[in-house]
This record gives C-alpha cells, sequence and structure tokens, in this order.
C-alpha cells in the first residue's frame, strides 16, 4: 500500500504525540505494552488525518507480516531451550568452558557460554540456569558475585541482542529485508567486542568496587552432578546446527562452485527448517536418549511456549507501529530529512532507540521507521547488516525500572536498585554501545 499524502507537519506532531503518549502510558501508568504500543499507534494515524480504513489496514498488515516472519522462530526456540535446559545442556557448555579456562579467566568462559547460551534460549531462561555457576566461583574464590554474573549477563545480553535466530535481530532484519547470514556474522563480530568490554572489562571493575554477597539461598543450588551431564561437543554440535545451515545457505548464494547445492541449501537453510532440524535433534539426543519418554517431553515443550503468546502479541504491536508510520508517509520524511543532513542510516538507528522496556519493541519501532525510508532498498547486504545490528545496539542502551530484566536481575544477584543502575545499567549501554560502534566502523567499508 502506498503512503498518503499527509501534512508533513502535522504528520511529525502525530509521530511525536503518539509515540509519547505510548511512553506515558508504559511507563507512567504501567500499561500492558501490547495495549500501548496499539493506542500509540491508532492514535498516530487519527491525529495525522490518515483514513479510517488505511488505519485498519495498517493494523492488519503489521501483525500478520510481523508474526509471518518470526512466530515458528519464537515456538521452535523456545522448545529447543526448554530441552537444553531439562537435559542440563546448558550446565555442560557452561562448566567444561570453566574447568579449560581456569579459575582466573572464569569471567571470559561465562562470558562466552553466555553468548552461545542466548541465542537458542531466551534471556531470562539463560539466566536462571547459569547464574548458580557464576555465585559458585564467587563463594570458591571469595570474590564479588558481580566478578563473574557481570560477564555472564554481558554474553546473555550479547547473543539476545545481536545473533539470530534469538527473536529481536532476526524481526529487524525481516524489516530491512536483509539475509540472516549477513546477519549472524556481523552479529557474531559485534557481539564478540561487546561482550569484551561489558563482560570481563566492566565486570572485573565492578568486582572490586562493589562486594555483593553470594545470596545463600540460591548458592546452595549451584552444585550439581556433573556425571549426568550430556558432552559438552554433543551440546555445541546441537546449538550449531541452525547457525551453521543458515550460513551455509547465505554462502551458497555468493560461491558459484555451490550453485547446484542452492535449493536444498536453501531449504535446509531457511530460518525455522534450520531451527526445526535443531529442535528434532534436541529431542532425540538430549529428550529420548537423556531418558526423556515422549509424553514428558512434550509436557517440557508444551509449557515452554507459555511465554512466547506475550511476547508474539507485543512484537506484533510493535509491527502494527511500523506500518503506521509507513503508510503515513512518515518514512519519505524521515528519509528526506536524513539525506539533507547527509548522516548515515546507521547513525538513525542509533538515535531513534526507544526506551519501552523491552528492547524487542524497540528494535522493532527502530527498525520500522528506517525500513520505511526509501532509500533502504537501495544499500548493500552489508550495510543492511550492520544497520540491524546498530538498531540491536541502540536497542540495548539505558536498561532501567521499566525493563522486566532489570528486576529479574536485582533479585537473583541480590542487588539494591542503586546497585543495579550503576552495575547492570551501564553494563547494558556497554553491550548496546559497543555493538553500535563496531557495526559503524565496519559500515564505512
Amino acid at each position: 500500500m502506498e503512503a498518503v499524502a499527509l501534512n508533513p507537519g502535522r504528520l511529525v506532531a502525530a509521530a511525536v504525540i503518539g509515540l509519547v503518549l505510548l511512553l506515558v502510558l508504559i511507563i507512567k501508568f504501567k500499561v500492558q505494552a501490547m495495549v500501548a504500543i496499539l493506542i500509540g499507534a491508532i492514535a498516530i494515524g487519527l491525529l495525522a488525518g490518515m483514513p479510517y480504513e488505511q488505519i485498519v489496514t495498517a493494523v492488519n498488515d503489521g501483525i500478520g507480516n510481523t508474526l509471518k516472519g518470526i512466530a515458528l522462530l519464537v515456538g521452535l526456540g523456545s522448545m529447543f531451550g526448554a530441552i537444553l535446559e531439562v537435559s542440563g545442556g546448558a550446565q555442560t557448555l557452561a562448566v567444561t568452558m570453566v574447568k579449560r579456562f581456569g579459575d582466573q579467566k572464569a569471567a571470559w568462559a561465562l562470558g562466552i557460554t553466555g553468548l552461545v547460551i542466548a541465542m537458542p534460549v531466551f534471556f531470562d531462561a539463560g539466566l536462571i540456569i547459569l547464574i548458580p555457576l557464576a555465585f559458585s566461583l564467587a563463594k570458591r574464590t571469595k570474590r564479588s558475585s558481580l566478578f563473574y554474573a557481570i560477564p555472564l549477563l554481558a554474553g546473555l545480553a550479547v547473543g539476545h541482542a545481536f545473533i539470530p535466530p534469538t527473536p529481536g535481530p532476526i524481526l529487524v532484519a525481516n524489516m530491512l529485508n536483509v539475509d540472516l547470514g549477513w546477519v549472524i556474522g556481523i552479529g557474531i563480530f559485534c557481539g564478540i567486542f561487546a561482550m569484551i568490554v561489558a563482560g570481563p572489562v566492566w565486570g572485573s571493575i565492578c568486582g572490586k568496587k562493589y562486594m555483593v554477597p553470594v545470596p545463600e539461598h540460591v548458592a546452595n543450588q549451584a552444585d550439581m552432578d556433573e556425571s549426568k551431564l550430556p558432552g559438552f561437543w554433543t551440546i555445541v554440535g546441537i546449538i550449531l546446527i541452525p547457525l551453521v545451515l543458515i550460513i551455509l545457505d547465505s554462502v551458497a548464494g555468493v560461491v558459484p562452485a555451490m550453485e547446484s547445492l542452492r535449493p536444498i541449501l536453501g531449504f535446509l537453510g531457511e530460518p525455522f527448517v534450520a531451527l526445526l532440524i535443531a529442535t528434532v535433534v534436541a529431542m532425540v539426543i538430549l529428550g529420548v536418549k537423556h531418558g526423556y519418554t515422549m509424553p514428558e517431553l512434550e509436557k517440557i515443550m508444551t509449557k515452554s511456549l507459555e511465554p512466547t503468546g506475550l511476547i508474539l502479541l507485543v512484537t506484533a504491536c510493535g509491527g502494527v507501529l511500523r506500518y503506521m508510520l509507513q503508510y503515513s508517509g512518515l518514512g519519505d520524511i524521515i528519509g528526506q530529512a536524513v539525506s539533507s543532513a547527509n548522516l548515515p542510516i546507521v547513525v538513525v538507528a542509533a538515535l531513534v532507540r526507544i526506551c519501552v522496556g523491552s528492547a524487542t519493541v524497540a528494535m522493532t519501532m527502530a527498525a520500522g521507521i528506517i525500513a520505511a525510508m526509501p532509500e533502504i532498498a537501495g544499500l548493500s547486504p552489508l550495510y543492511l547488516a550492520c544497520t540491524t545490528a546498530a538498531v540491536a545496539g541502540g536497542a540495548t542502551v539505558c536498561s532501567h525500572f521499566n525493563d522486566s530484566g532489570f528486576w529479574l536481575v536485582k533479585s537473583l544477584v541480590g542487588m539494591d536498585e542503586k546497585t543495579t543502575l550503576k552495575t547492570w545499567t551501564i553494563m547494558e549501554t556497554l553491550v548496546g554501545g559497543t555493538g553500535f560502534l563496531v557495526a559503524l566502523i565496519i559500515s564505512f567499508f
């Protein structure tokens, strides 16, 4: 659908009022995010003077097109992560890496582990699974728990923000129409630097500055029977299945020698197919062969789907906002302003970061504005992948009171609000800022 011709001044005012309304509803009145975003999006359409039929069309297109790209991935990723959790696979990866790195370099091991685990497992689940290991190390070395918890949190945050198949970057990539292979490559590159700066480096500073003791009730859960855990390379192999298939699909598109394999790799590298394969392999190797019956696995996998409904609906409503802005013609206005100001679109991606508490919603809102810009269609896959990473970085910074992750970290680690702001919030800002800067540098090439 083409954008309607609306008065630019009225359109900009409508967008500002609608976005402010959204933020006030979420932050001030604690309105549920899905409802707040819908109200904000519809308010933009009404205030801008869009025809009623077009407002309805924008809502329907936003819901349908957004869910079309991520619904299966979120569901499959949730089930895959649940199997990884109950089998002890996540613990295997963490324990093995810590052993190989040693206590002194365990912070690095935890950062890398968090980064890998956060790709198939939601941030909250990954944190709950792995935080006992950080507490165990802190108790054994008599250090502040932040020395190990911050690197773990940084790794989880990086994997959650930058690297598919986690939902945020997949959603942005779909909006900007960029191949996931490029997004994975750039995301890993940006994520490694972000994890180092926000993880071991910042964690060491926090660990020396703030003595946060290990919560006794959590530390007691850190002991695990390592003899019953699955093998390290088994877990690594299963986690790599979707990533390798997606990357092979992208490589086949640019390597002439792989031309004959493009149809089959194109099918296997389709994200939902790749993740489905990994989930089935996990069901067999980590489930059935690990002693679980199919009825037990069915219950585990069904239970894991309970939080996905909210995630999908909130994200879909973020897509509604994107389509409302696009159909109203705001993208054309922003595009003209960016062109006249001669600003790189990657910079704009960071500037439009919206503090709504949810990184995925913030990514959706920022990507929606950028995707509506006409010049997006002519950009290279590399630049679009950098833009995706920049959006992810911008949507990660400044986690505070309106972010559920803020309260989860505060509660699990045992910090007060002030200390959480000085440690976790700065860590999230370092993750997003570093990832953005690396993406910006790459985008110049």
